[in-house]
């Protein structure tokens, strides 16, 4: 009995499209909307008023950018997002460390944590605008406050998630409590704490959002309602692509951080 000297590839195995591909087809649908909507405007099937066309709205970006208005509010609701995000981060990390690990803790802080997390945020701006003012301690105080609890959450389910034969083992090499904590919770939590990070920062933004838009005089919230009142729409939704694109380079690098945090597990995986 011969033995084949090659082993047969089979064609109907085809090879997965690389980064380029994946990140050109990623652009299909948003050029396309925008070709459409660049046609639209022009052939006046759409109201200019209520839709300007992207030729408007990027005309519009340029003067913005030309004359410095609009780098001076990127940069105070840029300062505003991670003081608030960091401030509100640290606190729900910290609080669910506490949580997750004691059963005291939870049983003496998670029922109030998860009864303030049910009060929807716009309920509570206009008591830290009568607390704290206009300035910027309120806009910080409403991020921080949006950020808090969904780091909280993941951090504490985190926690509770490992495996307590890993515990066992710990204890069998002699770790003391905080040898625990830095060596065996925190790694082995770390996914859910990361995934934390990235779903708080993306509500930071909501939060900014609504703290601009309700008490502020800078900021790119503000610079919407400003423009919404006399109607200049281009600002509204050059504002609007501000958003998007800053809170997706946000998130595409916290997502780098997560990549490379986690590169361990991809290694165990395979």
């Amino acid at each position: 009995m011969s033995i084949p000297s090659k082993i047969a590839v089979n064609p109907k195995i085809k090879q997965e499209p690389g980064r380029l591909t994946l990140s050109l087809l990623a652009l299909v649908l948003p050029v396309t909307t925008l070709i459409i909507w660049q046609v639209l405007g022009d052939l006046e099937l759409i109201s200019d008023l209520l839709f300007p066309t992207p030729y408007t709205i990027g005309t519009t970006f340029i003067e913005l950018v030309q004359s410095g208005t609009l780098w001076e509010h990127v940069s105070v609701s840029v300062r505003r997002v991670l003081t608030g995000f960091l401030i509100g981060a640290s606190l729900g990390f910290l609080f669910g460390i506490a949580v997750g690990l004691f059963k005291r803790t939870e049983k003496l802080l998670d029922p109030t944590i998860q009864m303030i997390r049910m009060i929807p945020s716009l309920a509570i701006v206009p008591l830290f605008v009568l607390w704290f003012g206009i300035g910027e301690l309120s806009k910080v105080l409403i991020i921080a406050q949006a950020t808090f609890f969904q780091l909280y959450i993941n951090t504490f389910l985190g926690i509770r998630n490992v495996d307590n034969k890993l515990f066992e083992v710990t204890h069998v090499l002699g770790y003391s409590r905080f040898q625990q904590i830095i060596r065996l919770v925190l790694p082995a939590a770390l996914p859910n704490i990361l995934l934390g990070v990235r779903i708080s920062f993306g509500i930071s933004w909501l939060g900014l959002v609504v703290a601009e838009l309700i008490a502020s005089t800078s900021g790119i919230g503000y610079m919407m309602s400003d423009a919404r009142q006399f109607s200049d729409t281009p600002v509204v939704f050059v504002g609007i692509f501000l958003f998007a694109i800053l809170g997706l380079t946000a998130d595409s690098l916290i997502r780098l951080l997560q990549h490379r945090l986690l590169r361990w597990k991809t290694t165990i995986n395979r």
